[in-house]
């Protein structure tokens, strides 16, 4: 009897938990944040990589010089356009939300 409540108790909360498949803004924007970074041919990208010696690159960062290469490194950079061509580009389903 047992039994049956923790398999009830888990398929609720899988089906709970699922959705239609959709990233949310947030997700769509922390992808295109590793893309943005990934494509910066350097070591310090964003104030909060690290570089050679292992310390945080902080003001030594692209992000953080003007100019130049520009990192996308944070969630406030991306905008909802550029979230609105990345689905259109993935094909990826519409799922409104803030960008947090």
């Amino acid at each position: 009897m047992f039994l049956r409540f923790v398999l009830i108790g888990l398929a609720l909360t899988s089906a709970l938990g699922q959705t239609n498949g959709a990233k949310t803004n947030t997700q769509i924007a922390e992808e295109i944040i590793k893309e943005s970074i990934a494509a910066y041919k350097g070591t310090c990208p964003c104030p909060y990589s690290r570089n050679r010696a292992g310390r945080n690159c902080g003001g030594n960062s692209a992000y953080s010089k003007p100019g130049g290469a520009a990192p996308l490194c944070y969630t406030k950079d991306v905008t909802q356009k550029m979230i609105d061509e990345y689905r259109q580009k993935s094909k990826e389903p519409t799922r409104r939300g803030p960008i947090a």
